[in-house]
């Protein structure tokens, strides 16, 4: 492994860029506005899991097919945020009693969240230019670890230490949530609320350069 240096100065780096407003940290706060803490919490967890193909594809070296196949990455990166755009717009179409009372740890919502969470951070090319672009510059070539499992514990770390701060964001989504809902029209709109940050996220992610 890196010497206790870089590895600190990782670590510092990765703690930045975790708790700096991003996607997945909004995306958790809409899924917790929209459908409860429980559901945050899972979806903050299938953004944990997906994550882990992207830091299995850059140990592999496949995240650089998104470089060298410029239209792959439009094409994954169109295909997930047409999915963003979709479940605001499945938000925003709620209407009074249609599963906007559901208790907020219903199963079911939360195997939804989860399950859609997990699709959503696959098929973000962004986090696998990320772990392309970052996890190389702590990686020693001299160490006595073989650079996959350099990458792999590395992007592992980074997987860990972002989902922290989902978890944070959600805590605090929740918390600001269950003190508004008081009636079923608040809980309408609180869904609205986060189908239209959904789908503003997914515009956001459609219409970037790279």
């Amino acid at each position: 492994m890196p010497s206790s240096d870089i590895l600190i100065a990782f670590f510092l780096t990765t703690l930045a860029f975790a708790y700096l407003p991003g996607p997945a940290m909004l995306y958790a706060a809409a899924q917790t506005v929209a459908r409860g803490r429980f559901a945050g919490l899972m979806a903050a967890l299938g953004i944990h899991l997906g994550g882990y193909v992207h830091v299995a594809a850059s140990a592999a070296g496949l995240s650089i097919l998104f470089h060298a196949v410029p239209p792959l990455y439009v094409a994954v990166k169109l295909a997930g945020a047409l999915y963003l755009v979709w479940l605001g717009v499945c938000f925003l179409r709620a209407k009074a009693g249609s599963g906007v009372d559901i208790p907020e740890a219903n199963l079911r919502t939360g195997r939804q969240a989860f399950m859609q969470s997990v699709a959503i951070e696959v098929l973000n090319p962004k986090t696998a230019l990320f772990f392309l672009a970052f996890l190389p510059q702590f990686v020693d070539a001299a160490a006595s670890f073989p650079i996959w499992l350099q990458l792999t514990i590395l992007g592992t770390m980074v997987n860990l230490i972002f989902s922290s701060a989902d978890i944070v964001c959600v805590g605090i989504a929740g918390d600001l949530v269950a003190r508004l809902r008081r009636s079923g029209r608040v809980q309408l709109m609180a869904r609205r609320a986060g189908g239209a940050m959904l789908v503003g996220l997914g515009v956001h992610l459609a219409l970037q350069k790279s």
